[in-house]
C-alpha cells in the first residue's frame, strides 16, 4: 500500500506538470518588464511550474511528523517510519525549489535584469526577494539535516530546523495567499500539534530513581512517575527534555516497562555514548560522587507516550525478536507485556526467541530488567529463549548467566520530588483532539472573513459588482491594497485561531490538573548501592552465547520454524538498516511458494521493522 501510494503521488506530480506546461506553451504571453526571446519565455514557464511541484511537496511535508494529531498512524504507519516520508518530501521540495529559483536567476542573467529583479519587493504579484530568502532558508535547513551533520552535530540540526518559521512566512509573501491555501492545512495542523505538545509537556515531571550500570557499560535506567490510568502499548516512545542539560533539546526513548505490570511508574534505558546522553550520565555520577547525602530533584519534561494503536504485531503463533545494540530497548517492553498478559488468557505468542547482537559482552547488562523472565520461566506460561552474539570479542567459556552476574552490579539512586510531583498522564482523547481541530478551523475562517471585510473591502466586492464598476476604476481600487497586506491578514487570522485554541487547551489542562491528575509518589532523595545477587541457573537451560561472529539468520529462521512448527511466525527487528534488510529478504524468500503435499502447514514469516531512534 505504501509503494502504491508513493507511485500514485509521483504519477500525480508528472501528470500535473505535463498538463500545466502544455497549457502554458499554448498561451505564451510576453513579459512587459523583460524583453525575452521565445526560448527564454518557455524556459521561464518551465521554472515557474517547478515551483508549483515544490508547493505540492510542501503541502504534504509536515503531515508525517504530527505526533498529537497522528494522521499517518491512522493508516498504520508509525511515527518513526513516517519520518522517512518527511525526509523524502523535504528533499523533493528543495530539489524542485532550487531548479525553480536557479532557472529564474538564469533567465534574469541572460536578459541582463538580475539587479533589477533580484531585489524587488513589489506591491502586487509575487515578491521575488521573499522567494529568494525562503529558498536560502530551505537550503540551510536541508543541508544541516543530512545524516553526516544530524548524527554528529545534532544541536546544529535541531536549532536550524526551527528556521521553518522563517521559511513559511517568506513563502507566504512570495507565493501569495492563493497559493498558501494549498499548503495551509498541513501548516495549520502542524502549528496546532506543536502548541498541544508544548502544553502536554507542562508542568514538568521528575525522575523518581535511576539505576546506573557501572563501568564499562555506561547505561542508566530511569524511572518516571505515571498516572495509573495511563495505558500504553509495547514499543511506545516518549520524548524527554532535561532543562538542566539543555533547555531546547528533546530526545526520544523507547519505554522498557509495561503498563500492565506496573501502573504507577514507567522506565526507559539510556545508553550513554556521547553528547546529551553522556552529559546525563556525568551529571548523575557527579551527584553520586559528591559528599552530600541528599540527591537533588531532577525536573524533566515529557511528551507522549506515542505508540501503535493495537497489539496485532504480537498476535502471532511464535515470535522471533532480533535486536542489535541499543535496539534491544523496544523488546524489553514486549517481553514484559507478554509475561504480564500470558496468565490472563490473552492470545499472544507462547514461544519467543530473542536474538541479541552486541559488539562487547558488557552490553548484556541491558537485559538486566528482564532477567526474571529469562531465568525463571517456570512461573510464566510462555517459553523465552535467548541467543547472544558478541561480534568483537574472541571465544570464551562465559555463559549468559555468568555475564548477567558479572554485570549485575548497579547503583540505585532515589531522587527528591520536591521540585515537581507531577505524574505523566499521556495524550488527550482523540475525540477532544478532533474537536480542537474543528474549533480552530472555524476560528480561522471567521477571523479571515472579518479582517477582509474591514481592511480589503474593494477586493471582496469587486467580483460581485464587476458589471457596475468601470474596469479602469476597478483596477485602480485593487492596486490600493498591496499583496503583502492580504498576506499579513491571513497570517494574523492563523495566529488568532491558534492562540484561542491554546487558551482553551490551557483551561482544560488546568481543570484536569486541579481535579483528578494524581501526583508522583514522594521519594526521599538518597544514595544507595544495590548489589544484585547472583542469578541462579534457569530451569530450562536453553540460552546460548556465541563469540567472534555474526549470526547466520538463514539458519536461525530455518531452525526456529522447525522448532515451533507454527505457520504464523512474527519476526521483529530493531537495529542497523543492513540487519533489517537482510532479515526482511530472508523472510520474503522463505515465505514464497506453496508447500503442496507436505505434512502440516508451510511457515509464513511476518516481518516487522522497529525503530529506537530517528
Amino acid at each position: 500500500m505504501e509503494i502504491l501510494a508513493v507511485f500514485l503521488f509521483l504519477l500525480f506530480l508528472a501528470w500535473t506538470y505535463y498538463a500545466r506546461i502544455s497549457n502554458d506553451f499554448k498561451k505564451l504571453m510576453p513579459i512587459k518588464s523583460l524583453k525575452l526571446d521565445l526560448w527564454q519565455i518557455k524556459y521561464l514557464r518551465v521554472a515557474t511550474r517547478f515551483g508549483l511541484l515544490a508547493e505540492v511537496c510542501l503541502a504534504l511535508l509536515l503531515l508525517p511528523i504530527l505526533r498529537v494529531l497522528p494522521i499517518f498512524q491512522l493508516i498504520g504507519i508509525q511515527f518513526e517510519a513516517s519520518v522517512r516520508y518527511h525526509i523524502l518530501l523535504g528533499t523533493s521540495m528543495i530539489f524542485f525549489a532550487t531548479i525553480h529559483g536557479a532557472s529564474t536567476l538564469f533567465i534574469w542573467g541572460v536578459s541582463h535584469h538580475v539587479q533589477d529583479e533580484m531585489w524587488r519587493w513589489q506591491k502586487k504579484g509575487r515578491i521575488y526577494l521573499a522567494g529568494e530568502i525562503a529558498l536560502v532558508t530551505g537550503l540551510v535547513i536541508w543541508i544541516t539535516s543530512l545524516p553526516q551533520i544530524r548524527r554528529r552535530r545534532f544541536e546544529i540540526f535541531y536549532y536550524t530546523h526551527h528556521l521553518y518559521i522563517v521559511f513559511l512566512i517568506f513563502f507566504l509573501f512570495h507565493a501569495g495567499d492563493r497559493h498558501f491555501y494549498m499548503v495551509f492545512s498541513g501548516v495549520f495542523l502542524f502549528g496546532l500539534d506543536k502548541l498541544l505538545r508544548i502544553l502536554q509537556s507542562r508542568p514538568k515531571s521528575c525522575i523518581l530513581s535511576a539505576r546506573i550500570y557501572l563501568f564499562p557499560s555506561k547505561a542508566i535506567e530511569l524511572t518516571l512517575p505515571m498516572d495509573p490510568r495511563l495505558k500504553y502499548t509495547p514499543t511506545s516512545v516518549i520524548y524527554m527534555k532535561i532543562p538542566s542539560i539543555s533547555r531546547f533539546q528533546w530526545h526520544p526513548f523507547s519505554i522498557t516497562s509495561s503498563s500492565n505490570s506496573d501502573n504507577h511508574t514507567m522506565s526507559i534505558v539510556v545508553k550513554c555514548n556521547e553528547g546529551w546522553t553522556s552529559s546525563l550520565y556525568d551529571m548523575i555520577q557527579a551527584e553520586l560522587d559528591s559528599d552530600a547525602g541528599y540527591m537533588n530533584c531532577i525536573p524533566v519534561s515529557i511528551e507522549g507516550p506515542y505508540g501503535p494503536a493495537s497489539l496485532d504485531f504480537l498476535r502471532h503463533d511464535s515470535l522471533l525478536l532480533i535486536a542489535g545494540g541499543a535496539g534491544i530497548t523496544p523488546f524489553l517492553s514486549i517481553i514484559k507485556e507478554i509475561a504480564s498478559l500470558s496468565s490472563r488468557r490473552y492470545r499472544f505468542a507462547t514461544r519467543v526467541q530473542l536474538i541479541y547482537v552486541v559488539k562487547k559482552s558488557q552490553d548484556v547488562c541491558l537485559l538486566n530488567s528482564v532477567s526474571s523472565q529469562l531465568l525463571n520461566q517456570s512461573s510464566t506460561q510462555f517459553s523465552l529463549n535467548l541467543k547472544v552474539y558478541v561480534t568483537q570479542e574472541e571465544g570464551s567459556n562465559a555463559t549468559v548467566i555468568g555475564l548477567l552476574n558479572d554485570f549485575s552490579l548497579v547503583r540505585t539512586v532515589n531522587f527528591s520530588t520536591k521540585c515537581s510531583n507531577y505524574a505523566v498522564h499521556g495524550l488527550d482523547s482523540s475525540l477532544l483532539m478532533a474537536a480542537m481541530v474543528a474549533l480552530s478551523s472555524i476560528k480561522f475562517l471567521v477571523s479571515l472573513i472579518f479582517f477582509n471585510r474591514i481592511f480589503v473591502p474593494t477586493e471582496m466586492k469587486s467580483s460581485a459588482s464587476q458589471k457596475m464598476v468601470v474596469p479602469s476604476e476597478n483596477k485602480a481600487s485593487k492596486e490600493k491594497t498591496p499583496s503583502s497586506v492580504v498576506d499579513l491578514l491571513l497570517l494574523a487570522s492563523f495566529i488568532i485561531a491558534l492562540a484561542c485554541n491554546t487558551f482553551v487547551a490551557i483551561i482544560l489542562r488546568w481543570k484536569r490538573l486541579k481535579k483528578d491528575i494524581p501526583a508522583a509518589s514522594p521519594k526521599q532523595g538518597n544514595k544507595a548501592i544495590e548489589l544484585a545477587g547472583s542469578v541462579e541457573a534457569s530451569t530450562v537451560d536453553e540460552h546460548e552465547i556465541h563469540f567472534g561472529g555474526r549470526p547466520n539468520f538463514q539458519d536461525i529462521l530455518s531452525k526456529f520454524s522447525d522448532e515451533t512448527g507454527g505457520s504464523d511466525i512474527g519476526v521483529l527487528v530493531c537495529g542497523p538498516e543492513s540487519m533489517k534488510e537482510s532479515v526482511a529478504s530472508l523472510c520474503q524468500l522463505k515465505s514464497q511458494g506453496l508447500n503442496i503435499g507436505a505434512k502440516g502447514k508451510k511457515p509464513y514469516f511476518f516481518f516487522h521493522s522497529l525503530n529506537f531512534t530517528l
